[in-house]
């Protein structure tokens, strides 16, 4: 499923394969559990999205909600995206170090980690790079890239 037509994430989780099914949600559960307030979980891009609201911040390229986040069931792997490490390099940096404290050679490239199993990425600094990265501070990171 490279992108998903569900409007829900319940429906998104539902149409998974059970196995990956047991991931995504394992992923998500550690996001929701740790996002920082103003960010709010939704369908967008036909994949589960963390992100601002329009309603909060409105001014973005695109004219869509400004991500810091998203889960997606791709054809041959699961993806997550990870705008923080595209915007900050010290985040990204951060990433590599876990991927190599882990021993683990990652298949990523700016902001999009690809693995088929759990034991593939490091949850926990992915978990932990969403929730140290409140919405005011990401707003500020996104403004000084915009221009």
């Amino acid at each position: 499923m490279v992108q998903s037509k569900a409007q829900t994430a319940q429906a998104y989780l539902e149409e998974l394969p059970e196995d990956r099914r047991e991931i995504v949600s394992t992923i998500r559960d550690q996001i929701l559990k740790n996002l920082p307030d103003g960010y709010v979980e939704s369908m967008n891009w036909g994949m589960l999205c963390y992100e601002i609201p329009l309603e909060t911040y409105s001014d973005t390229y695109n004219k869509q909600p400004l991500g810091i986040a998203s889960i997606a069931s791709q054809k041959n792997h699961i993806s997550i995206y990870m705008m923080g490490c595209y915007m900050v390099p010290d985040q990204y940096k951060i990433l590599e170090k876990a991927f190599a404290d882990m021993g683990v050679k990652p298949n990523m490239g700016k902001s999009c980690i690809r693995f088929t199993k759990l034991e593939k990425i490091p949850l926990d600094t992915i978990v932990e790079l969403i929730r140290d990265f409140p919405v005011d501070e990401y707003i500020k990171y996104y403004e000084s890239v915009k221009k």
